[in-house]
């Protein structure tokens, strides 16, 4: 039987979907009428305290939640208790475990003296086998210069630091598995810090350089340095190559805007083949970043891939919440983002099936929409395809370490204050979880060495921030991350529960090898989920390189298979072993799969329609991509 949630748990209701394709507004102003938001619950959820019905929070409230914000400022959106919570954890039962001390100071004594050995060996021979090998994915201290006396001997005491702390921070009995995490990882950022690599006097290859250009890549890396700083304090964005330009070299496939409400504009591609397949696809990106990610550079660019291949796309572009926007929920984002495009590219084309796309929260989203039509007795959805998306967050990955009671609220007050959750507050947990790629090597190299930061789309396109409303960000730490409702059976939708299991269109979804964001194996959950049939891909690359992944790309490869409804159940790392690889995009395999779904090709739809409401209002890539 499928727990029922308590009342804390329900979402808001939002509006039946018309059964009628709504009438879009005019180009130039939005139809209030148009988007009417369901009322706030009455229930005491955090973002139930301002709202249409006038409540207010205790003044003790209100002062907390300020201080909280104002603390969240000066610890890049993390929770100081939680921090704490954790070390207390930690300290108290390495304390209380004499035999962990006993053991670990038993390492430190035989390790220092095995070292203090090879050192003595490594002055004297500058090929001597490194006392400690670094991991695979640590390329700090790669290159040759590492090699030579004394800074061969200075990386691998850092190594040995690292080694030790690691082993005392892990395997401590009593300690909870989260908090575990989370010491650890601090102290691995910790070192960081001060690893040899980030600090000019003991990095062989910024003397060589500093000695080489007298001095000057020190000068132009603190020009770079003060531009950068002078750009954060006035809160100027970040400045982009002016070679990448939205709407002109990137997200420039030709199309048009066919609908518009107060949360999205609806992007309707213009064919390029004379006959098309039957049934479009609609594309439902993240809205954590701007939705050009699947329409970059032309010769990367999903949607023009798909378009050539004869399908007729439809992407969502999201709009970029303000303090306006504050009380938009998931509800709302499911009825305005994904049912208003569903309902308007029916009308469009005339009706008939539909294939669906979602990407990273997009494709949560849009799972979330399917089972909630299934459970409607809709029907429209023919599949759905999951890019880098979860629906089960249980082990969501190291983005975990970031989510627990403490920390959410901290960021819920944050978000109160100001109405939204901006990006540089978010990129600071992203940026921790890779901080050797995405801090420290970027400012070693920018601000030390003075080498210019290389752009390409990809890069630009990340530059492209984007905020998250308060309601639904708090709801989606709490409801998906904090409380895993919808694999549950227990997230709600209009007031009843959805499940997964409802959903019987074809499913295909794809994972990639080194995302830390949606681990394959957290995505391929899919599996147990849903009494679909399911094609799982997994390709290489991370959680935004693995799905641009564009046929030509060189060092590509992907394995597929797929699970019917019927068969016995298979655990990740066996299908991992038993499935086949093949090189090259993975690309070509979904639009096959696809292809396989359809039910022939006919002659293009047009671009919007407007006896059924829905004008041409603007050319692709419309305004929402534009805003800052």
């Amino acid at each position: 039987m499928t727990e029922q949630p308590s009342p804390r748990r329900r979402p808001s209701a939002a509006p039946t979907a018309p059964a009628a394709a709504p009438v879009a507004p005019p180009a130039d102003k939005l139809n209030p009428g148009a988007f009417k938001r369901a009322p706030a619950p009455r229930h005491q959820e955090p973002w139930s305290r301002f709202n249409e019905t006038g409540l207010v929070p205790p003044f003790t409230e209100s002062t907390d939640r300020l201080m909280h914000a104002m603390q969240g400022k000066l610890t890049a959106g993390l929770s100081p208790a939680s921090l704490l919570l954790s070390y207390l954890d930690w300290a108290v039962h390495l304390g209380n475990s004499a035999g962990k001390l006993s053991e670990v100071g038993q390492n430190i004594l035989s390790k220092s003296v095995r070292f203090a050995l090879w050192a003595r060996h490594a002055a004297q021979d500058p090929n001597a086998e490194p006392f400690i090998e670094p991991l695979p994915q640590d390329t700090r201290f790669s290159g040759e210069a590492w090699k030579s006396y004394p800074f061969n001997v200075i990386y691998q005491s850092f190594l040995l630091s690292e080694q030790w702390w690691h082993y005392a921070t892990t395997d401590v009995r009593g300690v909870s598995r989260h908090h575990q995490d989370v010491v650890s990882f601090t102290a691995r950022q910790l070192l960081d810090m001060v690893s040899p690599s980030n600090n000019p006097l003991t990095n062989p290859e910024v003397l060589k350089t500093t000695w080489e250009q007298g001095g000057l890549n020190l000068w132009r890396g603190a020009m770079k340095w003060a531009e950068d700083l002078e750009a954060s304090l006035s809160g100027r964005p970040a400045k982009v190559s002016e070679e990448y330009r939205v709407g002109e070299t990137i997200a420039c496939s030709p199309g048009k805007v066919v609908f518009r409400n107060r949360l999205i504009e609806l992007i309707q591609y213009a064919p390029a083949t004379e006959t098309v397949q039957a049934e479009p696809i609609l594309i439902v990106p993240a809205w954590i970043m701007k939705y050009y990610i699947l329409d970059l550079s032309p010769h990367n660019s999903m949607v023009k891939f798909l378009v050539e291949r004869g399908f007729t796309v439809f992407m969502i572009s999201w709009r970029n919440p303000g303090r306006e926007e504050r009380d938009f929920s998931m509800e709302d984002y499911m009825r305005f983002g994904v049912i208003d495009s569903l309902n308007a590219i029916t009308a469009i084309t005339g009706g008939g099936k539909i294939h669906t796309c979602g990407y990273c929260l997009g494709g949560t989203l849009l799972s979330i929409a399917a089972a909630t039509l299934a459970r409607d007795g809709d029907d429209r959805i023919k599949s759905m395809t999951l890019l880098a998306a979860q629906t089960d967050f249980e082990e969501a990955g190291e983005i975990m370490l970031f989510i627990d009671e403490s920390q959410v609220t901290f960021l819920e007050d944050m978000m109160w204050d100001q109405g939204y959750l901006d990006t540089r507050q978010m990129s600071g947990a992203f940026q921790l979880l890779r901080s050797n790629d995405l801090i420290w090597s970027r400012m070693l190299k920018e601000y030390v060495l003075g080498e210019p930061e290389f752009m390409n789309d990809l890069m630009a396109w990340n530059a492209d921030t984007t905020r998250m409303p308060y309601r639904m960000h708090s709801e989606y730490l709490r409801y998906l991350f904090l409380d895993n409702d919808l694999s549950k059976g227990r997230y709600q939708v209009d007031g009843r529960a959805i499940a997964l299991s409802d959903i019987r269109a074809d499913i295909c979804a794809v994972g990639t090898t080194k995302d830390h964001i949606a681990p394959w194996k957290s995505v391929f959950k899919i599996h147990i989920l849903t009494d679909s049939d399911v094609t799982f891909i997994l390709t290489g690359g991370g959680h935004n390189a693995g799905i641009v992944s564009e046929p030509g790309h060189k060092h590509r490869s992907y394995q597929i298979g797929t699970h019917h409804d019927l068969d016995r159940y298979v655990d990740p790392d066996t299908w991992a072993q038993q499935t086949p690889r093949h090189e090259g995009s993975w690309w070509l395999a979904w639009a096959a799969w696809l292809e396989e779904r359809c039910d022939g090709r006919t002659a293009p739809p047009p671009l919007g329609k407007r006896e059924a409401g829905y004008p041409p209002l603007a050319e692709a890539p419309g305004e929402y991509v534009l805003q800052s």
